[in-house]
């Protein structure tokens, strides 16, 4: 691996990381020396890059930091453009535009021969299910976004309905269905709600008391049956 390669999978290991990592953590990921981590990471520095810390400390990327031109592996591409392309068919219409705008901006920065890699790839995206959300969607990410409470009124599998408030911290996206995963006011425990049987949809401005992080680890502990999973599937959200 040249050195170029090194400074950029250091970046890369770096922006994956939120918090702090140590230097010795670092190092092993890269199976490089310690004095070689400190070497990189002082040259990363003196070329602009944002990366705060020190050694016994710890080092982080601030966010936001681009390292043009971009540079992919095949397949590296293949996954940025089916990916993209698949995000490009959901019914989400402002997700949709969002996955479209970011491969024309990836697309905008990359050498000649990985554009036309890009252009190219063989990759495709069948024909995506016809949308049957009541719904705005993007209201409901910028709800889990902004960790705020929303209320809306359910319709479960026999048609009963009931009003719910939930604190709504993730989104899961099936083949046929978008699944909202909240802790449930009402049920007083996590609950998936499918989009489809979801109106009336109530964006609040209060704030719920728990961190989506924190929610988010809670719920997935739960997971460790099959039957959580083909819950989360269906939405049963009772």
């Amino acid at each position: 691996m040249s050195r170029s390669e090194r400074l950029l999978d250091l970046i890369q290991i770096l922006r994956r990381h939120r918090r702090p990592v140590s230097g010795r953590t670092l190092a092993g990921e890269m199976s490089v020396s310690i004095r070689t981590l400190y070497r990189d990471i002082a040259t990363l520095q003196g070329q602009g890059a944002p990366i705060e810390g020190e050694a016994g400390l710890g080092y982080v990327l601030k966010p936001g930091f681009m390292l043009p031109p971009l540079m992919f592996t095949d397949e590296e591409i293949e996954a940025v453009v089916l990916g993209s392309r698949w995000v490009a068919k959901q019914p989400d219409k402002r997700l949709s535009a969002a996955a479209t705008d970011a491969l024309a901006k990836i697309a905008a920065v990359l050498p000649d021969d990985l554009r036309e890699d890009l252009d190219a790839t063989a990759l495709l995206v069948g024909p995506g299910a016809e949308a049957t959300e009541g719904i705005d969607l993007g209201l409901v990410r910028l709800a889990i976004r902004n960790e705020r409470k929303l209320g809306f009124l359910y319709r479960d599998g026999a048609g009963a309905q009931s009003q719910r408030m939930v604190w709504p911290f993730a989104i899961g996206f099936f083949d046929k269905v978008r699944v909202l995963v909240a802790w449930c006011e009402t049920r007083q425990d996590f609950r998936h709600f499918r989009a489809d049987r979801m109106s009336g949809l109530n964006a609040s401005d209060v704030r719920y008391p728990r961190r989506r992080q924190s929610l988010l680890k809670e719920w997935r502990a739960t997971l460790d049956t099959p039957q959580a999973g083909r819950d989360a599937s269906k939405g049963t959200g009772r």
